[in-house]
């Protein structure tokens, strides 16, 4: 998958198309695809597609409440399941994913903290992915607390309306001629940008870029 996404990036950007990146490798954060997309006027937004509500947003959205809360946050997991080609592919080469989806964790946690990452094929649910999240921590006085939470979606569905987002706002950057990594619209729809942004102020920068207020 690699070699498969830095081929279509370098077609994209040698064909003057927006290139959009939904894998878990990384282009739009890597320096040499960020030059070159520059110096060709071809905008750029990834890496890693977060879908409309999935284990990562859940997963960010509640590691950012314990942050908010008080609550020291001492380890956490995130474990999926699902029977499509998706994750048959990660339990073969989930590397990259594992890290994009535990650098957009930490991303929210100011200190440091145990976050892991795992994925599992289970062919009879198909399309249908199922999220754990888990959580240990501190509340007032070190008393404990522990959180357990479960999200079942259609995997492939999940992502559609997020990458439907991003073709809209690609379109809006060649439209403007901007090129390079598009960094507040990949910090709100990807998991791995090449600069992170918390969630509400990724979402308000995209409502500027959009307006024109900024081109990035």
């Amino acid at each position: 998958s690699e070699k498969a996404a830095k081929f279509y990036a370098d077609c994209a950007i040698e064909a003057g198309c927006a290139f959009i990146n939904c894998m878990p490798e990384f282009i739009s954060s890597n320096q040499e695809y960020v030059e070159k997309a520059k110096k060709a006027g071809v905008p750029l937004i990834g890496d890693d597609i977060k879908s409309q509500i999935g284990a990562t947003i859940l997963h960010r959205v509640l590691a950012q409440l314990c942050v908010d809360r008080g609550i020291k946050i001492n380890k956490t997991s995130q474990l999926n399941f699902a029977g499509n080609t998706d994750f048959v592919n990660l339990v073969k080469r989930g590397e990259t994913k594992e890290f994009s989806k535990k650098a957009s964790v930490e991303s929210v946690i100011p200190y440091k903290a145990e976050v892991s990452v795992g994925f599992g094929y289970i062919g009879l649910q198909h399309d249908n992915k199922i999220c754990r999240l888990y959580f240990e921590g501190e509340n007032f006085g070190g008393n404990p607390v522990v959180m357990n939470m479960e999200c079942s979606i259609e995997d492939s569905a999940n992502a559609a309306g997020c990458i439907i987002d991003a073709i809209r706002y690609a379109k809006i950057a060649l439209d403007r001629k901007i090129g390079g990594p598009l960094y507040s619209v990949s910090s709100y729809l990807m998991k791995h940008p090449p600069k992170y942004y918390q969630d509400d102020e990724a979402k308000e920068n995209c409502g500027k870029f959009i307006k024109g207020e900024i081109d990035w």
